[in-house]
């Protein structure tokens, strides 16, 4: 595939099959993802990985989230809705968490560049996922700054969490999209 038939043809796959994906293929995308560029090669990103009974970590920290929501239900909806919160986590086979991962310790680090950093990151992950043939969708929201979160991904310092990567083969088709055209979205300085 090349890379213009990879960008214009990488769509968010949000409904995938319940099919195991290789350990070496997540490998690859992930290899992807870390040659994404970083200000001064700080390298300012990590991954956890989820298969299998490891996804539901993520389900229990969703119900966690979602306690105080629930506090005042009766005990069937109470339990219902720490069930679909749960039942979150295994919406794909492999659930990766990006984390940004700023160096700390590099004088010439600053934070939003490393944050940027961890995004690029993730962008060549879904690139590489969609190259492979696998469906991968970006889920963020309120939940990646929970404390609940952080706790559950051991984050540290000023690490966050900026998406939660949901892989598996496709089981949809490829949405079709368009893009506001690149003149209506530039503007050029020239001498």
């Amino acid at each position: 595939m090349e890379l213009m038939e990879a960008i214009k043809g990488r769509r968010s796959i949000g409904k995938v099959k319940d099919e195991p994906v290789a350990r070496e293929l997540i490998e690859q995308v992930i290899e992807a993802a870390t040659w994404a560029p970083s200000h001064h090669k700080t390298e300012p990103w990590r991954f956890v990985v989820m298969s299998g009974e490891g996804r539901r970590a993520l389900g229990r920290a969703y119900a966690a989230m979602a306690e105080s929501a629930v506090a005042g239900m009766n005990e069937q909806d109470r339990a219902d809705r720490l069930a679909r919160e749960e039942a979150k986590a295994l919406r794909s086979p492999v659930v990766i968490v990006a984390v940004s991962s700023p160096a700390v310790d590099h004088p010439r680090a600053v934070l939003w560049e490393e944050r940027a950093a961890a995004h690029a990151a993730v962008q060549n992950l879904l690139l590489a996922a969609h190259a492979a043939g696998l469906g991968a969708v970006w889920r963020t929201g309120d939940g990646l700054g929970n404390p609940e979160m952080a706790k559950t991904f051991e984050l540290t310092g000023n690490e966050e969490i900026v998406g939660f990567v949901y892989v598996g083969y496709p089981d949809m088709a490829a949405p079709a999209a368009a893009r506001i055209s690149v003149a209506d979205k530039t503007r050029w300085i020239e001498a």
